[in-house]
């Protein structure tokens, strides 16, 4: 069989990585850092109230309890 004699560990990718963002220089790696600057932050009650997510799972739970109740007499 031919095909690709490379290794199936994911050690290419990992090195890949770190060798992309690793510099020597300050300035360049305070650019590529995901966590430095300004971040948008907000509270869990702000998030459900906004999020479409957090309404269906709301919904869900409730849609779900009722089933039970209906099912089993509870």
């Amino acid at each position: 069989m031919g095909g690709k004699t490379t290794e199936r560990c994911g050690r290419c990718a990992m090195s890949t990585v770190v060798d992309a963002t690793a510099s020597e220089d300050e300035s360049e790696r305070a650019s590529r850092d995901p966590y430095g600057g300004d971040r948008i932050e907000i509270d869990e009650s702000e998030l459900r109230a906004v999020s479409p997510a957090a309404w269906f799972e709301g919904l869900v739970g409730k849609l779900d309890d009722l089933a039970t109740r209906l099912t089993y007499g509870k």
